[in-house]
């Protein structure tokens, strides 16, 4: 199969699961939750955290694949960049996801207290991803403007998009409750959203463009 057709399989793949694995979660306790009513919800809803769990270890390698694929599309350093921050991305990913599958298992034996303060971790995810986003988006950003663009502009303008949003959801960090509370509404759905809509047009444009099998010729030359 040629790397093209690869390229934009997993592109496809890495999305819909990234969308299914939120979706399996369904509507877990938020900030305002109680620890009792933390510790109910993974007693009487685990099977949706190891659901989610199980479709984000389905995640890794199609996204892997998609890295990896990707940069080789892109010129150095920005395909260093943006594979660093991919990597922190699945890392983090990772963790986060520990964190869920771990709440679900021996839930009836979960303290209202501990359940709360895991749960508080595990949220934190969304928004140290940003960082990690970030370095995905900008180098790749980059690469579509000015006289020596590469890939074509309307891509680097989803890209400045989703960038200029993940910038400002940094915020998150220090959010208490409500949109911007961490691992809320911003985090979950705006910026994976966008994220998500980003690397799926990156992915199926570069999919679209000559197959080399070369990392150091660029199908991204063509900016049609």
């Amino acid at each position: 199969m040629r790397s093209s057709a690869i390229l934009f399989t997993t592109t496809i793949a890495s999305v819909l699961l990234i969308f299914a694995a939120t979706a399996a979660l369904g509507e877990p306790p938020g900030a305002a939750s109680s620890g009792q009513e933390v510790a109910d919800w993974f007693a009487t809803q685990g099977g949706n955290a190891r659901m989610y769990a199980w479709l984000m270890a389905l995640f890794v390698p199609f996204f892997a694949t998609f890295v990896a694929l990707v940069r080789a599309r892109l010129p150095a350093p920005h395909r260093d960049v943006f594979l660093i921050g991919a990597v922190a991305l699945v890392a983090e990913t990772a963790i986060s996801t520990w964190l869920w599958a771990g709440l679900s298992w021996h839930a009836e034996q979960l303290q209202p207290a501990t359940a709360r303060t895991l749960l508080d971790v595990a949220s934190f995810w969304g928004p140290v991803l940003n960082g990690a986003t970030i370095s995905m988006l900008a180098p790749v950003v980059v690469l579509s403007w000015g006289e020596r663009a590469v890939l074509p502009r309307w891509l680097g303008v989803v890209g400045a998009v989703a960038l200029a949003e993940q910038t400002i959801e940094t915020v998150t960090i220090f959010g208490q409750d409500g949109f911007t509370a961490p691992g809320g509404p911003m985090n979950v759905y705006l910026g994976a959203a966008l994220v998500s809509i980003w690397l799926l047009c990156l992915g199926i444009r570069l999919a679209r463009s000559a197959d080399t099998g070369a990392p150091n010729r660029h199908p991204a030359d063509s900016r049609a």
